[in-house]
């Protein structure tokens, strides 16, 4: 049995405001049932002991600690720089924005 109607499947695209033919409303059909199918199976097999996860396994903390350390000297960078503005370095223009 179809889960999803024709007018549903209209109303669907309505709103999301698409202009399907009746070759792609019938198509986007069948490809909503294996979905929908789909997402059944999976509910047949979720547990309600099985605490929902985002990920299969376990994840830690895979960041390094913020350490203050020694950089590059200021001036000696922008000494390398093409151009610079301000103790900056100037790059063109990409947004018309003032």
């Amino acid at each position: 049995m179809s889960k999803i109607t024709p007018e549903a499947l209209k109303h669907l695209a309505k709103l999301a405001r698409l202009e399907l033919t009746e070759a792609e409303l019938a198509m986007y059909a069948t490809q909503l049932e294996i979905i929908l199918d789909s997402v059944d199976k999976i509910r047949e097999v979720a547990a309600g002991d099985v605490k929902p996860m985002s990920h299969a396994v376990g994840l830690t903390n895979v960041f390094r600690e913020d350490v203050i350390r020694p950089s590059l000297d200021r001036a000696e960078v922008l000494s390398q720089a093409p151009a610079t503005e301000a103790n900056r370095f100037r790059v063109p223009r990409i947004l018309n924005e003032d």
